[in-house]
């Protein structure tokens, strides 16, 4: 029988499809990756413990004031090394970090020593710590994340819209406790299977001049979570964009409630079902 030029595109297309969910999945599970996420907490201004780690942590900051710098104090017996360096702490360290940074500080546990890192970020003006243990069954129970099949008429050409200038709009993250900041650039205008209107959806912009949209649907909720991601490429000089629904994946978020991911800005909500994509990891 012989391959028409139309199915042999669409099968090239979705052999891309497979090796980008292969190489997504291998990427989820990447050693201390977001599915080892095992708690999230806020530093005080005085040494105190924190849940699931050995020492003292603080921070420098105060009702007044915001924090600076991060501490750690712990003895030898503590068992807790430099994730840089193995080097054992004794006594005090510090480190410094700038908002939206993130620090893989120290380990610890386990026969090398190195079951568990901690993560040490700074969100919103605060010093938090990241607990990421190897053991965390998520992580050594993943097979991957459960898709939509795979659907060629969820590949669309819209436009981008440029803004003059990018616009900073406050928004939510996943944490309640963190705001964040969405950097639109412009917009990306676009038409769906089964709808008669065109969509807008605010964009930010990513390295190489590519494109991320985040936005709700009528399947969060339901079959997926309450809202996902689409990389683009970046827009051909005519503005024209590609946008490949089946290639819609979950923020960290989706996987751990110790994530701080950013919500979509107030508009960028689509009014049907966009079945493509992943789905919720862990259905109800």
């Amino acid at each position: 029988m012989t391959t028409t030029p139309a199915a042999a595109t669409s099968t090239a297309r979705q052999e891309r499809w497979q090796r980008f969910r292969a190489n997504r999945n291998k990427a989820l599970a990447a050693p201390y990756g977001w599915l080892t996420l095992t708690s999230f907490q806020w530093l005080e201004d005085s040494p105190a413990t924190v849940d699931l780690v050995p020492g003292l942590w603080s921070t420098d900051g105060t009702d007044s004031a915001p924090a600076t710098t991060a501490f750690l104090t712990a003895t030898a017996s503590d068992g807790l090394t430099l994730v840089e360096s193995g080097e054992k702490v004794e006594g005090t360290i510090s480190a410094v970090l700038a908002d939206e940074e993130s620090l893989m500080w120290v380990q610890f546990g386990g026969p090398e020593g190195n079951q568990v890192v901690v993560e040490l970020a700074m969100r919103g003006g605060r010093y938090a710590v990241r607990t990421r243990d190897a053991a965390s069954p998520v992580f050594t129970g993943f097979e991957g994340v459960p898709t939509y099949p795979y659907n060629p008429e969820w590949e669309v050409v819209g436009r981008f819209e440029p803004y003059p200038a990018p616009v900073d709009v406050p928004i939510g993250t996943a944490n309640p406790l963190v705001d964040g900041m969405h950097r639109s650039v412009g917009e990306v205008v676009f038409r769906l299977p089964g709808s008669r209107h065109e969509f807008r959806l605010q964009a930010e912009e990513e390295k190489l001049g590519a494109l991320t949209v985040t936005f709700h649907d009528e399947t969060n909720g339901d079959t997926t979570d309450d809202w996902r991601k689409l990389s683009l490429a970046r827009p051909r000089p005519d503005g024209s964009v590609v946008l490949d629904f089946n290639r819609t994946i979950n923020y960290p978020s989706a996987f751990t409630p110790y994530g701080t991911c950013p919500m979509p800005v107030k508009n960028n909500s689509l009014d049907i079902r966009v079945e493509a994509g992943e789905k919720q990891p862990y259905p109800a």
